[in-house]
């Protein structure tokens, strides 16, 4: 269905090919999942799919791609739009209407189907995806995550025989998302639709797949294989492959299911250990924490707090105070109300009622230039605070706003993603990139209340793992972190307490242990392989195995 024949693409001004000599061919009704580490090569290689590389993002293919016996050289995306369904990293982008129906129907009207017919697939997409109470809704006024199932939606109603989809989770929540790979996976195999998907939230995807494309660095040719045997050997893995590599497990678990079964004998091993604590706050986290105590300004503080938009009241007597240390996790279904919770300590809501605090300051009454050394948010669509032409220009100018030494804000994005040339322009970045420049700009300031909206979307684990130690570095210098995400592996390695939100109101706050264990929906892969033993992650099983010594528990004892 998808061939590549020695595909290479070059950008200009990049210092060496984005693909090189790609070989490779995708058969009819497969789900194909494409993974690799941010940078090597996996929204270019989709863009050649969709005719996107060279017609649309400029610079220079060489070889051949065919979709359906198309040449994606001699045919543009829309000579293409009849056979492939794309669905980029930014829903926004992607979007032509004002409103869910609408956009739903747009591109079966564009192919000139009948209106009963587009009625119809309108109907079953609806229910599909879990969007009939969305309907009449404006795409402004959707999370992130409705939008993303909105995008999804609009490429299924006309059928495509194949569909191409970069990050399609990475905003949506845990149940949302196994609705739309359960979607996925019966247009595979019922209908027999070629899916061709790059996505970081391997836990999430792997046990889905029929075939890995394997990415090792920019311009090295794709590894293709199943998924047991790209996984044995891919630098990128989730943690059920994690834990069966410290196991020592041969064949790797791809499923939590698998691994339950050969767990046993590592239960065994930990079974009398306990998760190591967290990390402590630095003594200059423990001053500033009992000198806001005594001040009475904490880092944040919400009292009784509503909000309305229009007539719909979003959140309803939210009561919430962060210590400086602290590190907390706002959790909860798409349109819970965690991104108007952010946007109101950031003053772009103004309340209903209640009271807000955002490093002693009150949000909607302070000046955006004094806000910034309160409270920074880097919101889900990181390009909102980035409008310089450069890296170099973004870092320059957020070393200003806050007064920082210069190359502040470049040493944070270097510490994040490194390797990203000062001269590349914001919008050529991927979209984890952009993202860790949007982090670094706000982080420039050192506000005392850092927020985060989705903070992982489009980063792969070696990045996530360098936002957890940035994170927790500034809890230790007393920062108090808020950070919006469906990422429940992110939260088990980084929060202290776990907030829920639904419908706008808070049904559950407490440790995070508790909290995200108490759910299987929130519950982290290593919670539910070695429940009800109290472990959440790799990094914690490992430390435990590390403390029995040689003598403890071998290697070959857990396989």
């Amino acid at each position: 269905m998808i061939r590549f024949d020695d595909v290479s693409v070059q950008f200009e001004g990049a210092a060496g090919p984005a693909l090189r000599d790609v070989r490779l061919t995708v058969p009819e009704g497969e789900l194909c999942l494409l993974i690799g580490a941010s940078g090597t090569g996996k929204s270019t290689l989709l863009s050649t799919v969709s005719g996107l590389v060279p017609h649309f993002t400029g610079g220079t293919l060489r070889g051949r791609v065919t979709v359906a016996g198309r040449d994606t050289r001699t045919h543009k995306p829309r000579e293409l739009a009849d056979v492939v369904g794309t669905v980029g990293q930014d829903p926004l982008a992607h979007f032509v209407t004002d409103t869910v129906e609408d956009e739903l129907a747009y591109g079966m009207e564009s192919l000139g189907l009948s209106p009963a017919v587009m009625r119809r697939r309108v109907e079953e997409t609806l229910d599909l995806l879990g969007l009939a109470a969305l309907r009449d809704r404006p795409l402004a006024s959707l999370s992130g995550g409705q939008r993303q199932r909105v995008a999804i939606g609009s490429v299924l109603t006309p059928h495509p025989e194949v569909l191409v989809l970069d990050e399609p989770t990475s905003a949506l929540d845990p149940a949302a998302a196994e609705e739309v790979l359960a979607v996925l996976q019966r247009l595979v195999h019922d209908l027999g639709t070629t899916v061709l998907m790059a996505e970081h939230r391997l836990e999430r995807v792997v046990h889905y797949a029929d075939r890995l494309i394997l990415l090792p660095g920019p311009g090295e040719p794709p590894l293709v294989g199943t998924p047991a045997e790209i996984l044995a050997v891919s630098p990128v893995a989730p943690p059920v492959v994690a834990l069966g590599r410290l196991a020592g497990w041969s064949p790797l678990p791809l499923s939590v299911r698998d691994a339950r079964r050969r767990a046993g004998a590592l239960r065994e091993a930990v079974a009398g250990a306990a998760p190591a604590p967290g990390a402590s706050p630095s003594p200059g986290a423990a001053a500033d924490a009992g000198a806001a105590a005594a001040s009475g300004e904490p880092p944040a503080g919400i009292f009784r707090l509503s909000v309305r938009r229009g007539r719909a009241e979003v959140l309803r007597r939210i009561d919430l105070t962060l210590r400086p240390g602290a590190v907390v996790a706002l959790m909860g279904r798409n349109g819970a109300g965690k991104s108007t919770l952010l946007n109101t300590l950031t003053g772009l809501h103004r309340p209903a009622s209640g009271t807000v605090l955002a490093g002693g300051a009150v949000p909607h009454r302070t000046p955006p230039r004094e806000l910034i050394r309160a409270v920074g948010l880097v919101p889900q669509e990181p390009r909102d605070l980035l409008y310089a032409d450069t890296v170099a220009a973004e870092c320059a100018a957020a070393d200003g706003d806050a007064d920082a030494a210069p190359g502040t804000c470049r040493a944070l994005v270097t510490a994040l993603l490194p390797d990203v040339p000062d001269t590349t322009h914001p919008r050529d970045l991927s979209e984890g990139q952009r993202l860790a420049l949007a982090l670094a700009v706000v982080l420039t300031a050192r506000p005392p209340l850092v927020l985060l909206d989705e903070p992982t979307r489009g980063l792969d684990y070696a990045a996530k793992a360098r936002l957890v130690e940035i994170l927790r570095g500034l809890a230790a210098d007393g920062h108090a972190i808020l950070l919006a995400t469906h990422d429940v592996e992110l939260v088990a390695e980084l929060a202290e307490r776990v907030v829920i939100l639904a419908e706008g109101e808070i049904v559950a706050d407490g440790p995070a242990a508790d909290v995200v264990t108490a759910s299987p929906a929130f519950a982290p892969q290593v919670a539910k392989i070695l429940a009800p033993l109290p472990w959440l992650t790799v990094s914690e099983v490992a430390r435990a195995l590390a403390a029995e010594g040689p003598g403890g528990s071998d290697a070959g004892g857990l396989r």
